[in-house]
């Protein structure tokens, strides 16, 4: 394991073909950035085009990690689906809503909230 990966443990649970709820720990910046993103770029290789990112465990995001998050939305959404963000700590948070993200990428309490969000859009889960 690199010592980027050590600061950032990315795990992975599929819902259904199309679904999958990604949980992130750890530090989300310019040196696990690339990590995180290749994690999602995988889940829309093999056909997941609604993303959960589970958030509850990222102590730290920098510019680099909101920018993956964007490409991720701009990807997702490109291929007819989403990405919903789950449980942000207080101080992701504060970030999304001082850049905005949170303005365009629905932020949700839980992943329980996110995947009834999705599942109200019509998103089988």
């Amino acid at each position: 394991m690199s010592p980027m990966e050590q600061n950032l443990d990315v795990e992975v649970e599929i819902h259904d073909p199309s679904t999958a709820v990604v949980t992130i720990q750890g530090e989300l910046d310019v040196d696990t950035a690339t990590l995180l993103h290749h994690h999602l770029a995988n889940q829309a290789l093999h056909g997941r085009r609604h993303l959960v990112l589970d958030l509850s465990a990222v102590g730290f995001m920098d510019s680099s990690g909101l920018n993956v998050l964007i490409r991720a939305t701009r990807e997702t959404r490109a291929t007819g689906g989403d990405l919903h963000l789950a449980a942000p700590t207080p101080q992701v948070a504060k970030l999304f809503d001082l850049t905005g993200l949170s303005l365009t990428t629905a932020v949700h309490e839980d992943v329980e909230a996110a995947l009834t969000a999705l599942k109200g859009a019509g998103t089988p889960t």
